[in-house]
């Protein structure tokens, strides 16, 4: 018997997780579990998650894509977050991460455990606010791991745990004169109740306990950086990369358990420092996988941050990050509605491809073979099906209904791609008939 994917993996046991993910990343059974072995490979794979499809997350697989759903105060409509869950993998997003802030936050949380295929995450620190419902420096140290065991009890796969911003990290915070300080949800609410209480940080102050209860259910976890940058004025600065540096010690210590681990990355970056942190993450954490949010390329852009998001997480990836948590064009405005939710998917997959093929993984830049050889064909109704959106493809074409099927209404018979299959075929070239 083993407790958990990397205890299975360090004894030479191939599980049946480990055999699903390996086909669906065309790699041997043998590889993936030497992988999940040195902890460079998670399969984050709660044993009372039933109806989970697992997927493996690390560099050396294909980048994966995490979206972030829940309920708050001012939206407290379950079954239409459920519809977003759904409709997110449907779309093909792999993970799913519940950050509910108000209500019945564990009826939400097992209805997921019980109907999504998702890989599940949760931040228990969001959630014992609630659950307690009381003043934040009267909630104890022992009700903060409560929740994580409530948690992984109730089939999470995966939890942000903000253990890094322990009091030594916390002064070195103070002194920083950050400009846009704690910009983390669980970073803000644990370092209140650090100043407010006194207390060393329970999440670190008891982390062995917590690695407990992630072997006993195969819990992985994801070590939040509560001090990512907020600004990329921020960003590479002094609290960051203290908090990675114990992060990485953190990472060996759960290791010892057969814990699997993710690290939690920025946050908001300029685009010359995104290399050299995930290479600085790679060489401090041991090669764990990097689960970066964004990074955001640049503070001006609310509305459009999907796309700042875009463009640091295709480079994140290419260099280092195996899992992109999406951003919606409604983030740091409002809760997304399923339209910010899918335009969120679709610009966070579009990174991740892309980083896939400047990786040169197997079979990536298939797609874009067959999609480039559908477009010399010009057989639209083949390059609707390879589209990454493709209701928004056909529409597109629907809208704008072009003279000539085999043009469109961009270039009618200039068409460059129509008159070289022409010429090429020895026939005549009409471009002014």
């Amino acid at each position: 018997m083993y407790t958990t994917q990397m205890d299975a993996a360090k004894r030479g046991i191939i599980t049946e997780e480990m055999k699903a993910v390996a086909a669906e990343e065309q790699i041997s059974t043998e590889a993936l579990r030497d992988l999940v072995a040195k902890g460079q490979v998670v399969i984050p794979a709660n044993k009372n998650h039933k109806c989970l499809k697992p997927h493996g997350i690390g560099r050396a697989l294909k980048t994966k894509i995490n979206v972030n759903l829940g309920t708050s105060k001012d939206c407290l409509d379950l079954d239409l977050e459920m519809s977003k869950v759904m409709e997110a993998v449907k779309m093909g997003a792999e993970a799913i991460m519940d950050l509910s802030s108000f209500g019945d936050t564990q009826v939400f949380r097992r209805k997921l455990t019980a109907e999504c295929p998702a890989v599940l995450g949760t931040v228990p620190i969001y959630d014992a606010v609630v659950y307690y419902n009381k003043a934040l420096k009267a909630i104890t140290s022992r009700q903060w791991i409560d929740i994580v065991k409530m948690h992984a009890e109730d089939g999470v796969d995966f939890m942000t745990i903000h253990c890094g911003i322990n009091k030594a990290t916390a002064e070195r915070f103070k002194k920083a004169k950050r400009h846009t300080n704690i910009v983390s949800r669980g970073g803000s609410i644990i370092f209140a109740w650090m100043e407010l209480t006194g207390n060393e940080n329970p999440f670190y102050e008891y982390y062995d306990e917590i690695l407990d209860i992630c072997q006993q259910y195969d819990v992985t976890l994801s070590l939040g950086d509560a001090c990512r940058p907020g600004s990329i004025a921020d960003a590479g600065d002094i609290p960051q990369i203290e908090e990675l540096v114990t992060l990485g010690e953190l990472t060996m210590r759960a290791w010892e358990k057969n814990v699997q681990i993710m690290i939690e990355g920025p946050g908001h970056m300029p685009l010359n420092q995104i290399r050299a942190n995930m290479e600085i993450e790679q060489t401090i954490c041991k090669g764990a996988p990097f689960y970066v949010l964004g990074p955001l390329v640049t503070d001006v852009a609310p509305g459009y941050d999907h796309i700042t998001a875009a463009i640091g997480g295709a480079i994140a990836a290419t260099y280092g990050a195996s899992f992109l948590c999406y951003v919606t064009p409604a983030e740091h405005l409002r809760l997304p509605n399923l339209e910010d939710v899918k335009e969120g998917i679709i610009a966070s997959k579009i990174a991740a491809h892309a980083a896939d093929v400047a990786k040169g993984l197997p079979g990536a830049s298939d797609w874009d073979y067959e999609m480039s050889e559908a477009r010399r064909n010009l057989d639209w109704d083949r390059q609707f099906e390879l589209a990454i959106d493709e209701e928004k493809a056909r529409r597109y074409r629907a809208e704008s209904t072009p003279e000539r099927e085999d043009t469109c209404t961009m270039c009618g018979k200039m068409c460059a791609v129509r008159n070289i299959n022409k010429i090429l075929r020895g026939e005549n070239v009409d471009i002014m008939d």
